[in-house]
C-alpha cells in the first residue's frame, strides 16, 4: 500500500475536506482528489461519502483510518525519540492529569519546570478521563489510581487523602463542628458522587450526606469546589495536597478522611530514553520532596 496515499488519505479524514486537506500538505485540490481516487481503486472500496457539508467516512473508511491514526502516533513517538539531545531538553510534551491536581498543584509549580528548560512546549491536558498513553494520546501522566497496563512504565509518588476544610471566617460566623451530626447545621461543598472521581473521595460523600446536611453544593471538580469555600460558602471536600498552597485554610473535624488515594506517574517503555520524559519526571518529584519538607516544617 503506497505510504503517501497513506498520508493523504490521513490527512482527508482528518479535516473532512479535500481543501483543507490540500492546504494542510500544500497541494491542490485536484491532487489530493487524484490521490483518494487511486486508493480507492486499489483497495476496490469506497472510503469516502460525498455530500455538500464535506465528506464522510464509509465502514471501511473508518478501519484504514484507525490504522493511519496508529500509524500517525507511532511516527510521532518515533520522531520525539529522534529529536530527544543526550544533552538537551526540548520539544512538546503531552501531560495528562486530573482538572483537580492539575490545576491546584501542577500547574503552579511549572515555572520551576520552564525555569530550567525554558525550550520546552508543554501540552496539559487536564481532562478525568484516563487517556491511552501507548496510543499516544499524553506522553505522560499523573493518575489517582496504579495503571493497569503492562506497558507502562510507573512510579508511585505519594499518596492523597480527601478531607474536610473551610476558611476561618466561615468557621467564625457559622461554628466548628466537633462531631459529625453537627454537619446537620452547615452547607456541604463536593463533587456529586455520579461524577467521574476518584472512588475514595465518592465513598466519603456517600458517608457525610448520611448526616442530614440540610444545604449542599456540588461541583465537578476540585477547583471549583475550593474556589466555593474560598468564597465562605461552606465546609468543603478537599485533597489534602492543596493545604502548603492555602495555609490558612482549617481542617474540619481531624478525624474524618478519605481512604488512601496512590497517585502514580506513567509513561509508555518506548518513551523510556525520553530526555523530554526524564526531565519532566524529575521535576515532579523534586517538587514532591519540596513539598513534604516544607510541609514537616
Amino acid at each position: 500500500m503506497d505510504w503517501d496515499k497513506l498520508r493523504i488519505f490521513h490527512a482527508v479524514a482528518e479535516a473532512g475536506s479535500l481543501t483543507h486537506a490540500g492546504d494542510a500538505l500544500h497541494l491542490s485540490q485536484s491532487a489530493v482528489s487524484r490521490q483518494i481516487r487511486a486508493l480507492e481503486e486499489s483497495l476496490n472500496t469506497t472510503l469516502f461519502h460525498r455530500h455538500a457539508r464535506g465528506l464522510i467516512l464509509t465502514e471501511q473508511g473508518e478501519l484504514l483510518h484507525d490504522a493511519t491514526k496508529a500509524m500517525a502516533r507511532r511516527l510521532d513517538t518515533a520522531a520525539a525519540r529522534i529529536k530527544d539531545s543526550e544533552e538537551e531538553v526540548f520539544g512538546e510534551l503531552r501531560v495528562t492529569t486530573t482538572t483537580g491536581f492539575g490545576s491546584l498543584w501542577l500547574a503552579p509549580r511549572m515555572p520551576a519546570l520552564y525555569a530550567k528548560y525554558p525550550n520546552m512546549k508543554i501540552d496539559l491536558i487536564l481532562d478525568e478521563r484516563v487517556l491511552d498513553l501507548p496510543m499516544r494520546e499524553a506522553d505522560v501522566a499523573i493518575r489517582m489510581k496504579e495503571p493497569s497496563q503492562a506497558d507502562l512504565i510507573r512510579k508511585r509518588l505519594f499518596a492523597v487523602h480527601m478531607r474536610l476544610y473551610a476558611t476561618p471566617e466561615y468557621l467564625a460566623q457559622s461554628g466548628t463542628p466537633t462531631q459529625m451530626s453537627d454537619l446537620s447545621v452547615h452547607r456541604l461543598i463536593c463533587q456529586a458522587t455520579s461524577s467521574a472521581q476518584v472512588a475514595a473521595g465518592a465513598v466519603l460523600v456517600q458517608e457525610l450526606m448520611t448526616h442530614d446536611i440540610p444545604s449542599l453544593l456540588t461541583v465537578n471538580n476540585y477547583f471549583g469546589v475550593l474556589q466555593a469555600v474560598l468564597a465562605g460558602l461552606g465546609i468543603g471536600v478537599l485533597p489534602d495536597y492543596l493545604i502548603e498552597d492555602f495555609p490558612k485554610m482549617v481542617r474540619v473535624l481531624p478525624d474524618v478522611e478519605s481512604a488512601e488515594v496512590p497517585v502514580f506517574l506513567a509513561y509508555p517503555e518506548e518513551l523510556r530514553q525520553s530526555k523530554r520524559i526524564q526531565a519532566f519526571r524529575d521535576f515532579v518529584v523534586d517538587e514532591l520532596a519540596a513539598h513534604r519538607q516544607r510541609l514537616r516544617q
